[in-house]
Order: structure tokens, then C-alpha cells, then sequence
């Protein structure tokens, strides 16, 4: 008798332990290596499937006999995809695999943070030339860098947000932009390391290949409602889909009701690369809120203690209808919003935990943290 199974996509997961976080019958598990799931304890409960930033969660299988956790934990890659559910409705995803990876040209690379700074952030665009790669501002791409590891298998896929909006960095062409962060580090034994695809991905030429796989994403979009508010809350490279938003809004809908609200923070006022002209207009973005939790001569901020500060005209906006919040940026970020939103509402007498919960199940409410 054929019997479904949720599997997870080894290829591209990224391993930020949301599903296993998220799942609340204990059916999601990992070791050094996959995350899997135990088919006699998943409830296809789909709580793992909206917060995934690149969908690696959303396969379902008919299958005789369901595959073992321990058959999963030694896969490379998923067996070939049967079926999925029907009522799942998402944007194309996964057009491209990494067997089958479109190719693009690696075009340009501009220093977006200070040269005396030691984190170091580009903007990184790549052209796919007559390769059709229909994308989605908020979705995400992966990328292999060249080589093998050291135990000789192929280099992981490492996922970045997409910078630019669906028509490209320039309208109309087939660019795409990334904001990449160089990764240099030390090890607990004073050594150096460097991150593989960031110092890869930063010290391309014009010309040069890249192997691109994806688009990956199906929850953090940009909502085709004109009159939707966006509050848009992020740390680090989480301002990359931003970006994107702002570009498709100024190009289609510079005049739409819906406004746009950005609370962001950074270590130092160096390390926020520009928005272009678009953070320059406050008509078009009227709150620009950014804080910094690093920098000498500067009180220590975060974004959640700037929200706490512009409590009134928050509440404004939860009351909001049309509110869409989007949540992005490192690990721990959407946990410290909700407490701050959490207060703001209790001062002003909204319920939270209802009003979160109607976002979530409206499609409003996206959190994409690493």
C-alpha cells in the first residue's frame, strides 16, 4: 500500500536547524552529515515547510515502504521526486539542480563597506546571459565553489539571498545581484581561516564562470498587493532581499499606498553598504531606522532596542490590515523581535500572540534568519 513521506533535500540544505526547531513532534533530526525525518512521527503538520529559506524541507514521496532514518542519513542526494502534495502552492523553485546547474558570467564587483573596515561586503552581479532564470525578489540561489574537500567529495552548495528585483539589477536584462560578505577568520588554534565560496565569489573576473542552482524560497516574497505595508527588520547581509523588494516597488509601484519601513542594524555606520537612491527618499521610504551595536563613539544598539523607542508608530502599523513583516538576518534576531513586539503590543493593547498568529496564517508574517 503507498504511503506519503516528507524527506529533506541533502543538496540544499543549508543546515540552519529550522525544521528541527520548528517541528513539534520531535520527527526532524541531523547528524554531522543530513537532517532527516522519521516517517512513524512526522504528522505532516507542515510547520517546517514556510520558515525553510531555501525549501529543502518540501519533498513528499508515495512510496511501498517509507525510507528509514537511517537509509537518509547516508544519502547525498534525494532518490528521484514521485509526488507532492497538491494543495501546496509555491513560485517555481528548483529549476535548476545542481546536477544540471544554469551557467552565468560573472560580471562585476564593487567594495560596498569602507577599505579600512575588516569585514569586507560586495556587490557581486552575474549575468545569465540567454539562459532563462525567472526569480522572485525574497528567493534565494546557490552556488558550488570549484575543488573537492578534503575527503575528496564535491564542495557544499552555499545559498545567498538575491539583491535584485525579477527584472533584473538593470530592468529588463538577465543580471542578478548578491551582496557577499568575505569570510576571514581565526581557529581556537590561532590559525586562519578563509570562507571557500565568499573569497571565491569575491575575487572573480569579468568572465569568469559560476554554476548557479536554484531559485530556492516560497514564503519570503514580496506580496503583489500595492497597498501592503512592508516592515522590514534585518541585521548583516539580511538586507540583500531588501534590496530587491525596494527596487521592484520603485519600478512598478513608486506611487502604491503601501509604504515601506526599515529597522536595520550593523556593528558599524560603515558596514551598511548603500540601497542606491532609494534609502535617500524619505517619501518613498519614510522610516529608516539604523542602529549599531559596535562602533566606537556610538551608543551599543540593536534593532529590537530602536523598535522599543518608535513603540507608537509600530502599534500604528500592526493595526495595520495590509502589514506584511519580514524578519531577516542572523540566528536569534526573530526570537528578540517577537519579545519587542510583544511589549510594544501590551502598551498599546493589542494581543500579540492573536494578531502574530493571524499573520502567520494570512501570509504575512516571513522570518528568514541563519
Amino acid at each position: 500500500m503507498l504511503r506519503e513521506q516528507h524527506l529533506i533535500n541533502p543538496e540544499t540544505c543549508i543546515r540552519c536547524n529550522t525544521c528541527e526547531r520548528r517541528c513539534p513532534t520531535g520527527a526532524i533530526s541531523h547528524d554531522e552529515r543530513n537532517y532527516v525525518v522519521n516517517a512513524d512521527i512526522c504528522n505532516f503538520c507542515m510547520a517546517c515547510v514556510r520558515p525553510c529559506p531555501t525549501g529543502a524541507v518540501d519533498n513528499w514521496f508515495m512510496l511501498n515502504r517509507p525510507y528509514t532514518v537511517a537509509e537518509q542519513l547516508g544519502w547525498h542526494q534525494l532518490p528521484p521526486r514521485v509526488s507532492k502534495p497538491p494543495t501546496i502552492l509555491r513560485p517555481p523553485t528548483q529549476l535548476f539542480r545542481r546536477e544540471a546547474p544554469a551557467v552565468a558570467t560573472f560580471v562585476s564587483s564593487k567594495r560596498l563597506t569602507q577599505e579600512e573596515e575588516a569585514s569586507e561586503v560586495r556587490l557581486i552581479v552575474i549575468d545569465f546571459g540567454d539562459v532563462a532564470f525567472p526569480f522572485l525578489e525574497g528567493q534565494c540561489i546557490g552556488v558550488v565553489p570549484p575543488g573537492k574537500r578534503s575527503d575528496s567529495r564535491p564542495r557544499g552548495l552555499r545559498i545567498y539571498s538575491i539583491a535584485s528585483a525579477r527584472d533584473g539589477e538593470e530592468p529588463g536584462t538577465s543580471t542578478m545581484a548578491l551582496f557577499v560578505k568575505r569570510v576571514i577568520g581565526s581557529r581556537p588554534d590561532g590559525s586562519v581561516f578563509h570562507g571557500v565560496a565568499s573569497n571565491w565569489l569575491c575575487d572573480l573576473r569579468p568572465g569568469d564562470r559560476i554554476d548557479v542552482v536554484g531559485p530556492f524560497g516560497e514564503t519570503f516574497l514580496l506580496p503583489d498587493d500595492p497597498e501592503a505595508e512592508l516592515l522590514m527588520i534585518g541585521t548583516g547581509t539580511g538586507r540583500a532581499p531588501f534590496r530587491g523588494f525596494l527596487q521592484r516597488r520603485l519600478r512598478t509601484a513608486p506611487d502604491a499606498l503601501g509604504r515601506q519601513h526599515m529597522f536595520f542594524g550593523t556593528r558599524t555606520p560603515q558596514m551598511f553598504p548603500t540601497l542606491d537612491s532609494l534609502l535617500s527618499n524619505p517619501e518613498f521610504l519614510p522610516t529608516k531606522e539604523l542602529t549599531y551595536s559596535g562602533a566606537a563613539g556610538w551608543e551599543r544598539e540593536y534593532v529590537q532596542d530602536r523598535m522599543r523607542q518608535r513603540a507608537g508608530s509600530l502599534a500604528t502599523m500592526l493595526r495595520n490590515d495590509h502589514l506584511h513583516i519580514y524578519i531577516c538576518g542572523s540566528r536569534g534576531l526573530e526570537e528578540d523581535v517577537d519579545v519587542a513586539l510583544a511589549e510594544i503590543s501590551q502598551e498599546h493593547c493589542i494581543n500579540w500572540p492573536v494578531l502574530r498568529q493571524t499573520l502567520h496564517s494570512t501570509g504575512r508574517y516571513h522570518a528568514e534568519t541563519y
